[in-house]
């Protein structure tokens, strides 16, 4: 008896899950539209950790990081917007020129007392947005590289794009070209 009634809150917890995922799946949309543009920033940023003379792994809140030079460059459908001075990854997406690295000066300057930094490394990211008509709005939301790429797919064959928003609208989560 006592076993069982260990088992229930399991039990419980496992159709909550699942009633937790009907719900969100009920509250996503699909809409199809031939007004859209997908949108790609990449960029690149200069990072260092700034960290106590004295850290150790028992203290790793005391670290920071400080950003220096950043350069970035907007990808819409594919293409850039301006004339890319980076190159193109095998996923169609160019990227800027990487930003010039921070120079000792630079990194001692943002030193605090008892600190010490270590080599700056490049951060590389990308966001990625869709912006279309949705109801006679126009709407921006987030979205991820495989609808990106269907994005872009479309707009070189000159298709549709029908598109699962994710709960409440919130992102793109998938593209299917019509």
């Amino acid at each position: 008896m006592i076993s069982g009634f260990q088992t229930a809150p399991k039990k419980l917890l496992g159709l909550a899950t699942g009633l937790g995922l009907a719900i969100a799946l009920a509250s996503c949309s699909e809409t199809v539209t031939t007004d859209f543009e997908a949108m790609a920033v990449t960029t690149y940023t200069w990072r260092a950790e700034y960290s106590p003379a004295n850290v150790n792994q028992d203290r790793p809140r005391d670290r920071r990081l400080e950003e220096f030079e950043t350069n970035s460059l907007i990808n819409m459908n594919g293409e850039p917007t301006v004339d890319p001075t980076g190159e193109r990854d095998s996923d169609g997406i160019w990227w800027p020129a990487i930003p010039p690295k921070p120079s000792v000066d630079e990194l001692e300057a943002r030193l605090q007392d008892g600190e010490k930094y270590a080599e700056p490394l490049i951060d590389k990211s990308i966001d990625f947005t869709m912006t279309f008509d949705q109801q006679g709005q126009t709407v921006t939301l987030p979205t991820n590289a495989a609808v990106y790429r269907r994005a872009v797919q479309a707009t070189e064959r000159d298709r549709p794009l029908k598109l699962l928003l994710g709960p409440q609208d919130g992102s793109v989560q998938k593209a299917e070209i019509q």
